[in-house]
């Protein structure tokens, strides 16, 4: 009975509050919130992916802008990623051989306005194929070592039916300012586009120090398997470059020497030890809003971060024979080399690679670590240092001597 008066009570008060407001006083004033991430308005990306071939594994797809793709194109990193579990995707034919097609939905939700690109892979579970050394899907995002596929695993992407092309995904806004989704997006994944080599793990020998007044050093790279992180056989892919697709080799620094994949950077990284580079300190790919700069070789410093990166490149001299067809001196340009060893040269020589299409030389080398990174055309990426350095806290992985090294540039007398 108590109970029941204390609830009369309280509904007769609110009762009597809400006719004083709604006769004497004026209704309070809403205003939106300051709370910036309570303000925006997103959308989302749905669609499928369509898988077709006997390959087992999770799906992965990956959310980029399409300003900042990912390698090979560029050295962008995801902006969102989904994982589409190998059961909701082949259901009872997960133990078959059955090749689908297949197909499972994704979402990205919260998506702002704007250009995007989806692309993924298929992480094979190699053990359900039978083949040995097997593993289990093995992707984890947390790590740039274990983030990407290796060697069987099927990549894919969201590409225009017609031409195949890359399909850009336009989140737009309608008229009245919301986001408006974009739904029926598919991503497509064929066993016959499996990767046919590991990431090209690797150790660096012979490496001194980069000095301003030492001349051009080499170094070598040497293919180093990492079976703590399934990475068993890893090679380096050896081809020509032709990026701008005209059927010859690119020569983009017009300096008479073809250019090959794999594509090596050398990157500075931030001071004060870890793997973090320079003016990205939170590992997003985008350069820092606030970071550090260095004075052109010509003009003045224009206040934005940089990205500061060695001038580098392979040692081309002993896959050229194999790379040139000996009875027509013509470039194999179909021609793919498995390598197990590069040798890289270094100039003294910094660049702000902020802006790739004008990259600015700098008057002296920043001092510092830097980071040696190998692209393939593959869009396969490893760099030293990485997750595996001893010199990292304890991670939840393990610990490879030559995965803490680092290019040295000493500060100048």
């Amino acid at each position: 009975m108590t109970r029941t008066l204390r609830s009369q009570g309280r509904l007769l008060t609110g009762l009597t509050l809400a006719t004083l407001l709604t006769l004497g006083c004026e209704p309070p004033e809403v205003v939106s919130t300051q709370d910036r991430q309570q303000r925006t308005r997103a959308a989302r990306i749905e669609g499928n992916v369509i898988v077709q071939g006997s390959a087992r594994g999770n799906a992965v797809v990956f959310l980029y802008a399409a300003e900042r793709p990912p390698p090979p194109q560029g050295s962008g990193r995801p902006v969102a990623f989904a994982l589409i579990p190998k059961e909701e995707l082949f259901g009872s034919d997960l133990d078959t051989k059955s090749t689908g097609p297949f197909a499972a939905p994704f979402t990205f939700p919260l998506v702002s306005p704007g250009r995007y690109l989806l692309r993924g892979f298929i992480d094979v579970d190699t053990c359900r194929a039978g083949k040995e050394p097997c593993h289990g899907p093995d992707f984890i995002p947390w790590f740039n070592v274990t983030a990407e596929p290796n060697v069987g695993d099927v990549p894919g992407a969201a590409v225009d039916p017609q031409t195949l092309a890359p399909r850009v995904v336009e989140v737009r806004e309608g008229e009245d300012g919301t986001p408006l989704p974009v739904l029926g997006v598919s991503v497509s994944f064929s066993e016959a586009a499996a990767l046919r080599a590991d990431r090209p793990s690797f150790v660096v020998e012979g490496a001194t120090p980069i000095e301003l007044n030492g001349g051009v050093k080499t170094f070598k790279l040497r293919a180093a398997p990492m079976p703590d992180v399934n990475l068993t056989a890893p090679v380096f892919l050896v081809r020509f470059m032709d990026e701008d697709r005209d059927g010859a080799p690119d020569d983009t620094n017009k300096d008479g020497i073809p250019e090959l994949w794999p594509r090596v950077v050398i990157r500075k990284l931030a001071n004060g030890g870890g793997i973090a580079e320079e003016n990205d300190l939170d590992n997003n790919g985008q350069l820092d809003a606030k970071g550090v700069e260095y004075t052109p070789q010509v003009g003045t410093s224009d206040g934005e971060p940089d990205l500061v990166v060695l001038a580098a490149g392979l040692v081309p001299t002993t896959f050229l024979p194999e790379l040139i067809d000996s009875s027509t001196g013509q470039p194999r340009m179909d021609a793919v080399i498995p390598a197990s060893e590069l040798t890289v040269a270094v100039r003294p020589s910094a660049i702000n690679a902020r802006d790739p299409s004008n990259p600015v030389t700098l008057a002296g080398l920043p001092a510092g670590r830097y980071a040696v990174i190998v692209i393939q055309s593959t869009g396969q990426v490893w760099r030293v240092p990485n997750e595996l350095s001893p010199e990292l806290p304890d991670l939840g992985l393990p610990k490879v001597e030559s995965q803490g090294f680092s290019l040295q540039v000493p500060s100048s007398p």
